[in-house]
């Protein structure tokens, strides 16, 4: 048996080609390999019961006619189960193989390949300028890049794309606020971005009162539309100011971009829409407005997708058309993957069927379209997190104390270390806190937001897991051993301990392509607590400093292959991991 990366596509193509070979079995046959519960074996297919139900045969029949017909092999061992199960349990010397093809780095990075890449733009964070970034914008940003990270270890031409919310009717308001209280951009203190948003918040309360105000903020929106020298440069000192202001967070969180363009960019490409949604009638005028339905769509077909409104200005929906034509045309995406929170799944559902109608319409190639939506962070009292006041929460002002409160830890263990390294270790426990606590939770759901709980160093979290990663390297300091040496002597894994860790280990590509399929890094992040929950246990029951030496290389195998595994996992989330906690 071949060494696979991939063991469930390995069974899958055994028995697929086994029944191929077989009169019983038809092209419509799929084995369905998965993972098993440790008491029927390593892996189990499951998909004769599905097919028999169908072709109106015996299960359990069937499956032991492939089974029989199965190339016999040392390297497993295979049973019959219940109604029709087939289950594989992979020999020790199988176990020490593959630990030994897969375990390092640089052999993980080779094996997880994919054969046919795909150039993906990765849409995340996206925080409108003028305005500091807030807690919200986390979840947007970690996610984001931890898929297009996932997405790039397994050769994916990745292109990720900030994409700003740097136009529109609130910087007609601001204008106005500026050259009412003649402000200077060029002077506005240690904290630029906060004066900026104050100047709005005033601008905006102003607006709403007075309907001259309101006049007025229009007609400064309408001159920097038009292209007025005065706003267009006080419009790019705004946007100048909120890049640097999102640079350091980004910075922190160390999260990059290769581009940034706004809905600024495109706001001369909206005509290329209103033209071809008009030529192929997808479109039509509703009570002065551009709008789209979908009549085949149960809840869109009386909601409107507006894309021109009646007063003649663009919106989100149609610079999001152009924004796609971009992309595609471009950048030659062939997916482009929308990472925003939940809130708005009907506007990407309602983007998405109009892109398909015109792309259809121009016999034109669409990209694969993803919308990633996420729930929303909690505070104590089950409601969307803020501050005692009401405000959102600023981001920076979280981030800064994650990192204070991951000092005074570390303080407290280590009372001797310098404030530079304490200060380093806090950086990178704390915002490594605060990013698992995010991406361990399923995307799609709310989650209560707790510094007891994400800084803790026991259970589901980034501390625990650093923890893994420093406890095997000091073994390797002890030892004065390389953990990305080579074991040779190594024998195939006897004691119970030995085999759970080697048998987790196999499990990271399938926690590897869970998370590439449905786009959910907390899969990744489940695996990863399962895996140093697992090297916990064997390391409390095995001594790895032994003097047979067949039996040392196979623990400093195991413990090199897990530190291995747990840092590239933790590097595909966007965290890092310390020589010592």
């Amino acid at each position: 048996m071949s060494t696979s990366f991939d063991l469930v596509l390995f069974f899958d193509n055994l028995l697929i080609e086994t029944a191929c070979k077989l009169d019983e079995f038809s092209d419509s046959f799929h084995p369905q390999t998965r993972s098993a519960d440790e008491r029927f074996g390593d892996f189990q297919a499951n998909g004769v019961l599905p097919y028999a139900k169908k072709a109106g045969k015996n299960p359990r029949e069937l499956a032991q006619k492939l089974l029989e017909s199965l190339p016999p092999c040392n390297d497993w061992a295979v049973e019959l189960a219940g109604p029709g199960f087939i289950n594989f349990s992979l020999s020790p010397d199988f176990l020490l193989r593959w630990t030994m093809d897969h375990g390092s780095e640089e052999n993980l990075t080779r094996a997880v390949q994919s054969e046919s890449p795909s150039k993906v733009v990765v849409d995340y964070s996206s925080p409108n300028t003028a305005k500091q970034m807030h807690v919200g914008h986390i979840r947007s940003t970690i996610i984001g890049e931890s898929i297009a990270r996932i997405l790039a270890f397994q050769g994916n031409k990745i292109l990720r794309d900030n994409h700003l919310g740097d136009w529109g009717t609130q910087f007609g308001i601001l204008l106005l606020a500026i050259k009412e209280q003649n402000i200077s951009l060029d002077n506005l203190g240690d904290d630029p971005i906060a004066k900026l948003e104050n100047l709005y918040r005033a601008g905006n309360a102003r607006v709403k009162e007075e309907e001259t105000a309101l006049h007025q903020a229009r007609k400064e929106l309408v001159k920097l539309q038009e292209g007025d020298p005065e706003n267009l440069s006080l419009w790019e000192k705004i946007r100048d100011i909120s890049m640097s202001s999102f640079q350091n967070i980004y910075d922190l969180l160390d999260v990059r971009f290769d581009h940034s363009l706004g809905e600024s960019f495109y706001r001369d490409k909206v005509e290329e829409v209103y033209n071809g949604l008009s030529k192929h009638q997808i479109c039509q005028e509703d009570d002065g407005a551009l709008v789209v339905f979908h009549p085949e769509h149960k809840r869109f077909a009386k909601q409107p997708f507006i894309i021109r409104k009646s007063d003649g200005a663009s919106n989100y929906a149609t610079t999001d058309l152009a924004t796609l034509g971009y992309r595609q045309k471009e950048w030659e995406a062939e997916q482009i993957i929308y990472v925003t929170d939940g809130r708005q799944r009907d506007h990407f559902e309602q983007l998405f069927l109009t892109a398909k109608k015109w792309y259809a319409a121009e016999e034109e190639s669409l990209p694969t379209l993803n919308h990633v939506w996420f729930g929303t962070i909690l505070g104590e009292d089950n409601k969307a997190i803020k501050t005692r006041d009401g405000q959102p929460i600023k981001l920076i002002d979280l981030l800064e104390e994650a990192m204070k409160r991951a000092a005074e830890m570390v303080r407290q263990k280590n009372a001797d270390l310098s404030e530079n390294e304490v200060n380093h270790r806090a950086h990178i426990i704390g915002l490594g806190a605060v990013k698992y606590a995010d991406l361990s939770q399923d995307r799609t759901l709310d989650y209560v937001f707790s510094w007891k709980k994400m800084l803790a160093m026991q259970g589901n979290t980034a501390p625990y897991l650093q923890y893994a990663v420093a406890r095997i390297k000091s073994i390797f300091r002890k030892m004065e051993n390389d953990p990305k040496g080579s074991f040779p002597a190594a024998r195939p894994p006897e004691s119970d301990p030995e085999r759970k860790l080697s048998r987790k280990l196999i499990f990271f590509p399938l926690a590897l392509k869970q998370a590439t399929r449905e786009l959910k890094p907390h899969f990744l992040c489940t695996y990863l607590y399962e895996l140093a929950t697992e090297f916990s246990s064997f390391y409390n029951q095995e001594k790895v400093m032994v003097d047979d030496p067949a039996t040392r290389d196979l623990r400093l195998l195991l413990c090199s292959s897990t530190q291995s595994f747990l840092i590239t996992g933790l590097g595909l989330l966007g965290i890092d991991t310390l020589d010592e906690m």
